[in-house]
């Protein structure tokens, strides 16, 4: 076998040009790939504490944050609201919180660490739906044993406004509280610990 017409030079040409585009697209597999491995900007950001002013809610009103894609309910409970907390616990599924998630500097029946203002992650403990406030007390819908609290809309789970729920309701546990601090008497940050604040 004679190699009389194989031009060597053009043969090491056409072996470093595929080697080397063979290379090239195996970077360019392998950088997506290991750039994946580390979180976006984006979702650094839906995991980033939140920070509230509460200066404006009025006493016997909500207003809703967003805190890691969910809504956060921030409620300013009025001494009547605080008071009606404590003639429902026989009504209640978990009165004391002993089944629920939330951190533990917060009172497990207040659930919150100023009385008057509650924190609660707004999903229903049964399918994930978001739960309406309903703050009027005996109102037609829901009856004259009812002080005010939350009505889940999709399954009709009720809690109060501890977020605590009823008994023989289709949600199994209360509302979450998210870890929180206070800034300022009127700066909360979610999703900063008071314990690591």
């Amino acid at each position: 076998m004679s190699n009389d017409g194989v031009n060597a030079g053009r043969r090491r040409f056409l072996v470093a040009a595929t080697s080397v585009v063979g290379a090239a697209g195996a970077v360019g597999a392998a950088v997506p790939f290991v750039g994946s491995w580390f979180p976006s900007a984006k979702a650094k950001a839906a995991g980033a504490p939140v920070k509230v002013n509460v200066s404006k809610i009025e006493p016997g009103q909500q207003m809703i944050a967003e805190w890691r894609g969910q809504p956060v309910f921030i409620v300013r409970r009025t001494p009547e609201i605080l008071g009606n907390l404590k003639k429902i616990e026989g009504q209640l599924s978990d009165p004391t919180s002993k089944n629920s998630t939330q951190p533990t500097y917060v009172d497990p029946e207040t659930r919150s660490i100023k009385p008057e203002v509650l924190l609660l992650i707004g999903i229903c403990t049964h399918l994930g739906c978001s739960p309406t406030f309903r703050p009027e007390v005996a109102p037609a819908d829901l009856g004259k044993d009812w002080v005010g609290g939350y009505f889940c809309p999709c399954h009709g789970s009720h809690y109060d406004l501890a977020g605590r729920v009823y008994k023989s309701q289709p949600a199994p546990l209360n509302l979450p509280v998210p870890p929180h601090s206070y800034e300022t008497d009127d700066i909360i940050v979610v999703g900063v610990d008071t314990e690591k604040a």
